[in-house]
């Protein structure tokens, strides 16, 4: 026998990005999104002369200079996307699931033949999804206005680059996102979700690199210290800046963005003897930064689990 009828689980998620893309906060971020893109295109583009220099390892990828390049007056695409990211995360997710308990919607909606599970896992991959298609957008976007601008296309390790740049991205807003959504789940008011999802990012954005200052300057080792302890203390400090999401990120951007970059820690004299500043491949890169992607991913599921589990435990009354 034939039927028609959609998968619940799909009828959510359309429904969800239908939400999603006509809502104006949404609107209102992509046109912020949108203009810093462009901002950070045009300083780019206006500064493409001197960032492309003589004996440079890095020469022949101009189209990743795109990305990192910048004149001064306004940060590079980079930079935006770090910083704007988290807060477009948040935006789709600090109501997800409060103001549909507010409304009463959420006991309907259970009310009908539909596992509790498929209503939270809609709202992360609809939310998920927009994120992707304007990530990628973006992305491809600037791509495009390079190659009518410049004149050159991208090689194939540079077009695999980006798109692995814009995929830790992806992972870093989804981490934001899951985190939004477990505070919706954790507070009944969507003003309380939203303000304690931007007070842990405003934590890791200022106030978590002033505590590791603090704590770099308290245990900074004498000048008469021997190699191997200074070595521990710049690796302690590294791994004390990578628990903030947003370090994962520069690193991993950094070292995708930029091929010259052989390692993200300090490296001895007897290390660096010998080495001939060239390019890594994009597998080599990928090994080098593959503990940031694993950190991040692995932060996005945790905070997924544990807004999963809450809410599957959640008391849904009727109002």
């Amino acid at each position: 026998m034939k039927t028609s009828s959609l998968h619940p689980f799909r009828v959510i998620v359309a429904k969800e990005i239908s939400d999603h893309v006509r809502s104006w906060r949404f609107i209102i971020m992509v046109g912020i999104i949108a203009l810093t893109c462009f901002g950070s295109l045009y300083t780019a583009l206006s500064n493409f002369g001197s960032a492309v220099k003589p004996n440079d390892p890095e020469g022949s990828f101009f189209f990743l200079k795109l990305f990192t390049a910048s004149d001064g007056t306004l940060p590079s695409f980079l930079v935006f996307i770090s910083f704007l990211g988290p807060l477009l995360g948040i935006s789709l997710g600090f109501d997800a699931i409060n103001t549909e308990h507010n409304r009463g919607t959420l006991s309907r909606i259970l009310a009908q033949p539909i596992h509790r599970d498929y209503l939270i896992n809609a709202k992360f991959v609809a939310a998920l999804s927009v994120i992707s298609m304007l990530f990628f957008a973006l992305g491809f976007l600037v791509i495009g206005l390079g190659l009518i601008i410049i004149g050159i296309p991208p090689t194939a390790g540079e077009f695999l680059r980006i798109v692995f740049f814009l995929l830790a991205s992806i992972c870093y807003v989804a981490f934001w996102l899951n985190l939004s959504i477990l505070f919706s789940v954790q507070f009944r008011q969507a003003a309380t979700s939203a303000l304690a999802s931007i007070a842990v990012w405003l934590f890791f954005t200022i106030f978590y690199n002033m505590i590791v200052n603090l704590i770099a300057k308290a245990m900074m080792p004498p000048e008469t210290a021997q190699v191997q302890y200074i070595i521990g203390y710049q690796k302690f400090i590294l791994n004390l800046l990578r628990i903030a999401p947003s370090q994962l990120l520069n690193d991993a951007a950094t070292t995708l963005l930029m091929p010259s970059v052989r390692s993200l820690g300090p490296l001895t004299m007897e290390q660096v003897h010998g080495a001939i500043p060239s390019p890594l491949s994009l597998g080599q890169s990928l090994l080098i930064v593959w503990p940031q992607l694993t950190g991040l991913i692995a932060a996005t599921v945790v905070c997924f689990g544990l807004s999963y589990a809450s809410f599957m435990r959640k008391e849904i009354r009727s109002r």
